[in-house]
Protein backbone atom coordinates (compact mmCIF):
# COMPACT_ATOMS: atom_id res chain seq x y z
CA UNK A 1 0.00 0.00 0.00
CA UNK A 2 2.85 2.46 0.89
CA UNK A 3 4.97 1.67 -2.77
CA UNK A 4 1.31 2.64 -4.37
CA UNK A 5 0.67 5.32 -2.20
CA UNK A 6 4.11 6.61 -3.34
CA UNK A 7 3.34 6.11 -7.06
CA UNK A 8 0.05 8.33 -6.74
CA UNK A 9 2.08 11.17 -5.02
CA UNK A 10 4.18 10.69 -7.78
CA UNK A 11 1.68 11.55 -10.43
CA UNK A 12 0.17 13.93 -8.54
CA UNK A 13 2.80 16.31 -8.12
CA UNK A 14 5.12 15.56 -11.67
CA UNK A 15 1.85 16.85 -13.63
CA UNK A 16 1.83 20.41 -10.73
CA UNK A 17 1.83 22.56 -13.72
CA UNK A 18 -0.77 20.96 -15.60
CA UNK A 19 -3.09 20.89 -12.25
CA UNK A 20 -2.32 24.25 -11.35
CA UNK A 21 -3.31 25.60 -14.82
CA UNK A 22 -6.64 23.83 -14.29
CA UNK A 23 -7.50 25.36 -11.26
CA UNK A 24 -6.56 28.72 -12.24
CA UNK A 25 -8.32 28.49 -15.33
CA UNK A 26 -11.16 27.18 -13.55
CA UNK A 27 -11.32 30.06 -11.23
CA UNK A 28 -10.79 32.51 -13.23
CA UNK A 29 -13.47 31.74 -15.91
CA UNK A 30 -15.81 31.55 -12.72
CA UNK A 31 -14.78 35.20 -11.97
CA UNK A 32 -15.03 36.61 -15.39
CA UNK A 33 -18.37 36.48 -16.34
CA UNK A 34 -18.69 40.05 -17.83
CA UNK A 35 -18.66 42.17 -20.79
CA UNK A 36 -14.72 41.29 -20.95
CA UNK A 37 -15.19 37.65 -21.75
CA UNK A 38 -13.38 37.07 -24.63
CA UNK A 39 -11.58 39.49 -25.26
CA UNK A 40 -7.38 39.82 -26.04
CA UNK A 41 -5.46 38.95 -23.14
CA UNK A 42 -2.50 41.38 -24.19
CA UNK A 43 -3.82 43.75 -21.42
CA UNK A 44 -4.28 42.87 -17.49
CA UNK A 45 -7.88 44.45 -16.91
CA UNK A 46 -10.21 47.06 -17.68
CA UNK A 47 -10.85 50.36 -16.06
CA UNK A 48 -13.64 52.93 -16.35
CA UNK A 49 -12.63 55.87 -18.24
CA UNK A 50 -12.40 59.15 -15.97
CA UNK A 51 -12.70 62.56 -17.27
CA UNK A 52 -9.13 64.13 -18.33
CA UNK A 53 -7.23 60.86 -18.32
CA UNK A 54 -5.31 60.13 -21.46
CA UNK A 55 -7.50 58.74 -24.37
CA UNK A 56 -4.67 56.66 -25.58
CA UNK A 57 -5.78 53.29 -23.81
CA UNK A 58 -9.95 53.98 -24.66
CA UNK A 59 -11.33 50.54 -25.80
CA UNK A 60 -13.10 51.97 -28.99
CA UNK A 61 -14.17 48.28 -29.74
CA UNK A 62 -15.60 47.59 -26.36
CA UNK A 63 -17.29 51.36 -26.53
CA UNK A 64 -19.11 50.77 -29.84
CA UNK A 65 -20.20 46.98 -28.47
CA UNK A 66 -21.55 48.49 -24.79
CA UNK A 67 -21.64 52.38 -25.11
CA UNK A 68 -19.45 52.77 -22.45
CA UNK A 69 -15.83 54.07 -22.08
CA UNK A 70 -13.41 52.19 -20.89
CA UNK A 71 -9.85 51.73 -20.71
CA UNK A 72 -6.69 49.50 -20.76
CA UNK A 73 -4.71 48.61 -17.65
CA UNK A 74 -1.73 46.74 -19.11
CA UNK A 75 0.18 43.90 -17.41
CA UNK A 76 2.79 46.04 -17.89
CA UNK A 77 2.12 48.62 -15.80
CA UNK A 78 0.61 46.40 -13.16
CA UNK A 79 3.21 44.15 -12.39
CA UNK A 80 4.94 43.33 -8.76
CA UNK A 81 6.88 41.39 -6.94
CA UNK A 82 5.81 38.54 -5.14
CA UNK A 83 7.98 36.33 -2.49
CA UNK A 84 6.34 32.82 -1.19
CA UNK A 85 7.09 31.50 1.70
CA UNK A 86 6.79 27.75 2.17
CA UNK A 87 6.97 26.21 5.94
CA UNK A 88 8.09 22.16 4.92
CA UNK A 89 8.62 21.04 8.38
CA UNK A 90 7.84 17.54 9.50
CA UNK A 91 4.02 18.64 10.92
CA UNK A 92 3.12 20.01 7.31
CA UNK A 93 2.71 16.35 6.21
CA UNK A 94 -0.08 15.81 7.91
CA UNK A 95 -2.19 14.14 7.77
CA UNK A 96 -0.59 10.88 6.59
CA UNK A 97 -2.94 11.04 3.39
CA UNK A 98 -2.76 7.25 0.80
CA UNK A 99 -3.63 8.67 -1.98
CA UNK A 100 -3.47 12.37 -3.00
CA UNK A 101 -5.57 14.57 -4.79
CA UNK A 102 -6.86 17.97 -5.73
CA UNK A 103 -9.58 16.65 -3.04
CA UNK A 104 -7.48 14.86 -0.52
CA UNK A 105 -4.28 16.69 0.59
CA UNK A 106 -2.57 16.90 3.56
CA UNK A 107 -0.86 20.49 4.76
CA UNK A 108 1.92 20.47 2.17
CA UNK A 109 0.19 19.55 -0.50
CA UNK A 110 -2.19 21.96 0.14
CA UNK A 111 1.01 24.67 0.20
CA UNK A 112 2.57 23.37 -2.79
CA UNK A 113 -0.12 23.27 -5.21
CA UNK A 114 -1.91 26.92 -4.02
CA UNK A 115 1.90 27.89 -4.05
CA UNK A 116 1.70 26.46 -7.94
CA UNK A 117 -1.28 27.95 -8.39
CA UNK A 118 -0.56 31.59 -7.08
CA UNK A 119 2.82 31.10 -10.19
CA UNK A 120 0.90 30.34 -12.62
CA UNK A 121 -1.84 33.62 -11.94
CA UNK A 122 1.87 35.40 -11.68
CA UNK A 123 3.29 34.14 -14.77
CA UNK A 124 -0.15 35.06 -16.71
CA UNK A 125 0.25 38.67 -15.24
CA UNK A 126 4.39 38.45 -16.26
CA UNK A 127 4.92 39.64 -12.54
CA UNK A 128 8.13 38.27 -10.92
CA UNK A 129 8.07 35.39 -7.83
CA UNK A 130 10.93 34.71 -5.68
CA UNK A 131 10.38 31.22 -3.17
CA UNK A 132 12.05 30.33 0.20
CA UNK A 133 11.83 27.01 1.19
CA UNK A 134 12.57 26.51 5.59
CA UNK A 135 12.17 23.78 8.03
CA UNK A 136 15.27 23.06 10.63
CA UNK A 137 17.40 25.13 8.44
CA UNK A 138 16.44 27.94 5.58
CA UNK A 139 16.80 25.84 3.05
CA UNK A 140 16.22 27.57 -0.69
CA UNK A 141 15.75 30.91 -1.83
CA UNK A 142 15.07 32.03 -5.01
CA UNK A 143 14.78 35.93 -5.67
CA UNK A 144 11.76 37.49 -7.73
CA UNK A 145 12.13 36.93 -11.09
CA UNK A 146 9.96 36.37 -14.24
CA UNK A 147 11.25 34.22 -17.27
CA UNK A 148 9.91 30.87 -18.12
CA UNK A 149 13.07 29.51 -16.92
CA UNK A 150 13.27 30.68 -13.19
CA UNK A 151 9.41 29.61 -13.32
CA UNK A 152 10.38 26.04 -14.30
CA UNK A 153 13.04 25.93 -11.61
CA UNK A 154 10.43 27.14 -8.99
CA UNK A 155 8.13 24.51 -9.73
CA UNK A 156 10.70 21.63 -9.73
CA UNK A 157 11.55 22.45 -6.95
CA UNK A 158 7.97 22.43 -5.14
CA UNK A 159 7.87 19.09 -6.86
CA UNK A 160 10.43 18.02 -5.16
CA UNK A 161 9.05 19.47 -1.58
CA UNK A 162 5.57 17.56 -2.61
CA UNK A 163 7.01 13.89 -3.22
CA UNK A 164 9.47 14.02 -0.16
CA UNK A 165 9.42 11.15 2.01
CA UNK A 166 11.23 11.89 5.31
CA UNK A 167 10.48 15.85 5.71
CA UNK A 168 12.55 17.40 8.52
CA UNK A 169 11.78 16.78 12.51
CA UNK A 170 12.18 20.00 14.22
CA UNK A 171 11.74 23.94 12.97
CA UNK A 172 12.11 27.14 14.49
CA UNK A 173 10.08 29.52 11.96
CA UNK A 174 10.64 32.73 13.89
CA UNK A 175 14.69 32.35 13.06
CA UNK A 176 13.46 31.84 9.72
CA UNK A 177 11.35 34.58 9.18
CA UNK A 178 14.06 37.09 10.52
CA UNK A 179 16.52 35.47 7.74
CA UNK A 180 13.68 35.50 4.52
CA UNK A 181 12.84 39.63 5.94
CA UNK A 182 16.39 40.47 5.66
CA UNK A 183 16.43 39.34 1.92
CA UNK A 184 13.60 41.16 0.47
CA UNK A 185 15.09 44.09 0.08
CA UNK A 186 12.19 45.42 -2.69
CA UNK A 187 8.55 46.30 -1.71
CA UNK A 188 6.81 42.99 -2.40
CA UNK A 189 3.97 41.32 -1.59
CA UNK A 190 5.14 38.06 0.87
CA UNK A 191 3.19 35.48 1.08
CA UNK A 192 3.45 32.60 3.70
CA UNK A 193 2.40 29.51 4.23
CA UNK A 194 2.90 27.56 7.37
CA UNK A 195 0.40 25.66 10.18
CA UNK A 196 2.19 27.80 12.69
CA UNK A 197 3.57 25.05 14.54
CA UNK A 198 6.74 24.97 15.58
CA UNK A 199 9.33 22.85 17.81
CA UNK A 200 10.83 25.69 20.39
CA UNK A 201 8.02 27.15 21.45
CA UNK A 202 7.63 31.11 22.09
CA UNK A 203 4.29 33.11 20.75
CA UNK A 204 6.40 36.53 21.28
CA UNK A 205 9.01 35.52 19.13
CA UNK A 206 7.32 34.20 16.92
CA UNK A 207 5.29 37.52 16.20
CA UNK A 208 8.22 39.45 16.36
CA UNK A 209 8.99 37.39 13.59
CA UNK A 210 5.99 37.93 11.61
CA UNK A 211 6.31 41.72 12.15
CA UNK A 212 9.64 41.86 10.69
CA UNK A 213 8.06 40.88 7.43
CA UNK A 214 6.23 43.99 7.20
CA UNK A 215 9.81 45.46 6.88
CA UNK A 216 10.50 47.85 3.87
CA UNK A 217 6.58 48.26 3.62
CA UNK A 218 5.63 44.74 2.53
CA UNK A 219 2.38 43.59 2.06
CA UNK A 220 2.04 40.40 4.05
CA UNK A 221 -0.35 37.49 3.80
CA UNK A 222 -0.49 34.73 6.22
CA UNK A 223 -2.16 31.54 5.00
CA UNK A 224 -2.71 29.68 7.96
CA UNK A 225 -2.81 26.19 7.01
CA UNK A 226 -4.96 23.48 8.86
CA UNK A 227 -6.75 20.24 8.80
CA UNK A 228 -9.65 21.87 10.78
CA UNK A 229 -11.76 18.65 11.37
CA UNK A 230 -8.65 17.09 13.44
CA UNK A 231 -6.26 19.73 14.21
CA UNK A 232 -8.61 22.38 15.90
CA UNK A 233 -11.93 20.59 16.11
CA UNK A 234 -10.04 17.18 17.16
CA UNK A 235 -12.50 15.07 15.90
CA UNK A 236 -11.42 11.75 16.60
CA UNK A 237 -13.69 8.58 17.67
CA UNK A 238 -13.46 8.06 21.00
CA UNK A 239 -11.60 4.50 21.23
CA UNK A 240 -7.42 4.52 22.73
CA UNK A 241 -5.00 6.30 20.70
CA UNK A 242 -1.40 6.93 20.58
CA UNK A 243 -1.20 10.98 19.47
CA UNK A 244 2.22 11.57 18.52
CA UNK A 245 4.44 14.44 17.79
CA UNK A 246 5.74 14.04 14.70
CA UNK A 247 8.57 17.08 15.19
CA UNK A 248 9.62 15.97 18.17
CA UNK A 249 8.67 12.01 18.49
CA UNK A 250 7.02 12.16 22.00
CA UNK A 251 3.56 10.67 22.19
CA UNK A 252 0.83 10.06 24.69
CA UNK A 253 -1.86 7.36 25.06
CA UNK A 254 -5.30 8.28 25.56
CA UNK A 255 -9.21 9.00 24.32
CA UNK A 256 -10.01 11.42 22.32
CA UNK A 257 -12.85 12.61 24.52
CA UNK A 258 -11.09 12.53 27.45
CA UNK A 259 -9.32 15.94 26.58
CA UNK A 260 -11.00 17.12 23.23
CA UNK A 261 -12.83 20.16 25.51
CA UNK A 262 -9.24 21.60 26.87
CA UNK A 263 -7.86 20.77 23.36
CA UNK A 264 -10.50 22.85 21.58
CA UNK A 265 -9.87 25.62 23.95
CA UNK A 266 -6.18 25.63 24.22
CA UNK A 267 -5.93 25.53 20.26
CA UNK A 268 -8.86 28.62 19.43
CA UNK A 269 -7.21 30.54 22.01
CA UNK A 270 -3.65 30.04 19.97
CA UNK A 271 -5.20 30.91 16.88
CA UNK A 272 -7.27 33.88 18.24
CA UNK A 273 -3.52 35.00 19.40
CA UNK A 274 -2.13 34.92 16.06
CA UNK A 275 -5.25 36.49 14.45
CA UNK A 276 -4.83 39.85 16.81
CA UNK A 277 -1.09 39.77 16.35
CA UNK A 278 -1.39 39.95 12.37
CA UNK A 279 -4.53 42.62 12.90
CA UNK A 280 -2.05 44.95 14.90
CA UNK A 281 0.87 44.38 12.34
CA UNK A 282 -2.09 44.79 8.86
CA UNK A 283 -0.91 41.41 8.07
CA UNK A 284 -3.68 39.76 6.16
CA UNK A 285 -4.28 36.57 7.95
CA UNK A 286 -6.35 33.55 6.43
CA UNK A 287 -7.39 30.21 7.76
CA UNK A 288 -6.72 27.67 4.70
CA UNK A 289 -8.42 24.56 5.65
CA UNK A 290 -6.96 21.50 3.59
CA UNK A 291 -10.25 20.09 3.11
CA UNK A 292 -11.52 23.32 1.36
CA UNK A 293 -10.62 24.42 -2.48
CA UNK A 294 -8.26 26.90 -3.17
CA UNK A 295 -10.70 29.80 -4.18
CA UNK A 296 -10.05 31.31 -1.00
CA UNK A 297 -5.92 31.72 -1.17
CA UNK A 298 -6.77 32.44 -5.04
CA UNK A 299 -9.72 35.73 -3.80
CA UNK A 300 -7.35 36.74 -1.37
CA UNK A 301 -4.27 37.45 -3.33
CA UNK A 302 -6.21 39.08 -6.12
CA UNK A 303 -7.59 41.73 -3.37
CA UNK A 304 -4.36 42.41 -1.82
CA UNK A 305 -2.42 42.19 -5.80
CA UNK A 306 -4.86 45.36 -6.08
CA UNK A 307 -3.05 47.11 -3.52
CA UNK A 308 0.39 47.15 -5.79
CA UNK A 309 -1.58 48.34 -8.96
Amino acid sequence: MKIQSEIHKAQLFQNLELLANQVMEGFISGIHKSPFHGFSAEFAEHKIYNRGESTKHIDWKLFAKTDKLYTKRYEEETNLRCHIILDTSASMYYPEVRQLGLDNLNKIGFGVLATAVLMQILKKQRDAVGLSVYSDSYNYYASEKSSERHHQMLLAKLSEIGMETKPAKETETYAYLHLIAEKIKRRSLVILFTDMFQTTVDDEKLFDALKHLKYNKHEVILFHVTDRETELSFNFDNTPKRFLDIETGAHVDLYADSIKEVYEKEVQEYFNAIKLKCAQYKIKYVEADVRGDFSKVMNTFMVERKKFA
